[in-house]
């Protein structure tokens, strides 16, 4: 075999390996979609994720728009955060943070749940007994007075966040606790919140009905 045919033979012999592996990849079921695997849901159901992802059994991995897979999970009220990606030779792998509720908010007779970004994760007829009521007048992921209660919510130990019946924010600088034993504490605005969650541990081992910390510099018990 002369040079130039065997040249025009491994040429060929090349396309055809690389027009198969294409076929392989991009237009058959061969690397197809067998399994898309749920990470991080702890209510969710992983067969709800899976059928909002709307990824057809079969469908070849590699044409899968990750993004546009995002985009309809990530419209679960619940989910907070979500990342697909492929696992060859057949999986999509769905990584996801389910948005965890901090306060509830009272809508008539009902109670929404709210996470820390100020979204309504679920509505239910009786409340959590664990969560806060917030009271805000327009509560909401865009709405400042809400912002600065979940922020004092987020501020709080773990050992004191459970302690809080209600959160009042008429305005996002006058924030106010209530206890669940009663007592009162007027926090303010959202600067230095570490400051005065320190500062209101400590105070509170004192009794008393009210604990201004709203200036961490000067506080006040009454």
């Amino acid at each position: 075999m002369s040079s130039v045919w065997r040249s025009a033979f491994l040429a060929l012999l090349t396309v055809g390996v690389v027009g198969t592996a294409a076929w392989l990849v991009f237009f058959s079921s061969v690397l197809g979609v067998r399994e898309i695997q749920v990470v991080g849901n702890l209510g969710l159901p992983a067969q709800r994720i899976q059928q909002v992802a709307g990824v057809a059994e079969g469908k070849p991995l590699a044409t899968v728009d990750l993004a546009e897979v995002e985009d309809r999970i990530g419209r679960i009220p619940q989910i907070e955060s979500v990342v697909v990606s492929r696992g060859w030779p057949g999986t999509l792998l769905v990584e996801i943070v389910e948005r965890e509720p901090v306060a509830v908010v009272q809508v008539g007779l009902k109670s929404a749940l709210m996470d820390r970004h100020g979204v309504v994760t679920e509505i239910r007829d009786v409340a959590p007994p664990t969560l806060p009521v917030l009271r805000v007048d327009r509560p909401g992921p865009n709405d400042p007075a809400t912002a600065a209660a979940l922020t004092v919510m987020g501020a709080l130990p773990a050992d004191l966040a459970p302690r809080v019946a209600e959160v009042l924010a008429p305005s996002a600088e006058t924030v106010s606790l209530r206890l669940k034993d009663g007592r009162t504490v007027v926090w303010g605005g959202g600067d230095r919140p570490a400051d005065k969650a320190r500062i209101l541990v400590t105070l509170l081992r004192r009794q008393a009905d009210t604990y201004d910390v709203s200036s961490p510099d000067v506080v006040t018990v009454k």
